[in-house]
């Protein structure tokens, strides 16, 4: 299935507004794509009721898919990123490259990053912040990626959002903040930086002060 569709079908089935979108994928062939919808909203952290007394909200925690695929390359799973980002509007999609955390020398901020990155309670919050998705097959992809490295994306939609009207026109885009048409952008080779944006909103109108 499309991730775009997906990720459609989870905005209508849970009614929040998503923050941003970030995926991981190990750096192995045909590895498993991670996605994590990381929503805008709080909820009850009980149903208890108590008569004068306003029990604090805990952030609504992400939500965690596994696609297998196939995917014969990194530039396949890339792609679908891609298209899912730009007909949700996104301004751009950010791809880190990222090295085994076991390497030698690496600081401890690396592997907390690829906590992170895998879904898992690296700050040890009493919820857990991600929900979905096999909890032991991401750890699993986890520890691999701290032999093999990994790759990470993130984009931030516009559709569905919480970011219509923030940051600069975009022409791109539809009424409701989104794209029809399919992404014009293609996966970039891995280069010697650690970072790649894909520029995807444009802005055609002359903007006078």
């Amino acid at each position: 299935m499309h991730l775009f569709d997906v990720v459609s079908a989870h905005m209508n089935a849970v009614g929040l507004p998503l923050y941003a979108v970030s995926a991981t994928r190990v750096n192995l062939p045909d590895s498993p794509t991670l996605l994590f919808l990381h929503w805008h909203g709080f909820r009850r952290a009980t149903p208890l009721q108590l008569a004068g007394v306003t029990l604090p909200r805990r952030a609504v925690p992400s939500s965690a898919l596994q696609f297998d695929g196939p995917w014969p390359n990194s530039a396949a799973a890339e792609q679908q990123l891609l298209d899912a980002a730009w007909r949700l509007g996104a301004w751009n999609l950010e791809r880190l490259q990222r090295r085994a955390c076991n390497s030698a020398g690496a600081p401890a901020s690396e592997a907390h990053d690829c906590r992170v990155a895998f879904g898992d309670n690296a700050a040890a919050y009493p919820d857990e912040p991600v929900i979905g998705a096999e909890p032991e097959t991401r750890a699993q992809l986890m520890r691999l990626a701290t032999e093999k490295g990994y790759a990470r994306w993130l984009f931030q939609p516009v559709k569905g959002g919480v970011w219509a009207g923030v940051g600069p026109a975009d022409d791109s885009l539809d009424a409701d903040g989104g794209r029809p048409s399919d992404c014009p952008v293609r996966p970039a080779p891995r280069g010697p930086g650690a970072r790649t944006v894909y520029q995807l909103g444009r802005i055609d109108q002359l903007l006078l002060p």
